[in-house]
């Protein structure tokens, strides 16, 4: 998976735009990236746009893990992640909501962008 990030420091958001294939070890070096960048910059909203994904493969298990991968790469609780994705792989990423907002963090999956950037701009906790 490819990935480019943009740091919008007026609004306080940190943008990813993915391409390719969404694996564990793609997600990985992502997640890893953004946590730097958001730890640089010290912003803790996320936007995670994957619409230009082509697939998305991982198991229950891999899913079931992202959460604490995402704690060992050095990711809070402080930080809110709003990932946009197409309708056709909800399934896979559906899962993934649950298990992050069972964990306790701030996630939320949209299918458009601007949704996405008003929920991260709240001033509340979701």
């Amino acid at each position: 998976m490819e990935w480019t990030i943009k740091v919008d420091k007026e609004k306080q958001v940190v943008e990813i735009v993915t391409g390719g294939l969404a694996d564990k070890n793609g997600s990985l070096g992502m997640v890893g990236a953004i946590v730097s960048v958001s730890m640089e910059n010290d912003i803790k909203n996320i936007l995670i746009d994957h619409r230009n994904i082509q697939s998305v493969s991982g198991d229950t298990f891999e899913v079931y893990d992202r959460p604490k991968q995402f704690q060992e790469t050095g990711g809070t609780y402080e930080i809110r992640i709003a990932e946009v994705i197409k309708p056709e792989h909800s399934k896979f990423f559906q899962f993934l909501e649950t298990v992050f907002v069972n964990r306790g963090f701030s996630f939320k999956l949209f299918f458009d962008k601007n949704s996405a950037l008003q929920w991260l701009l709240r001033n509340e906790c979701p």
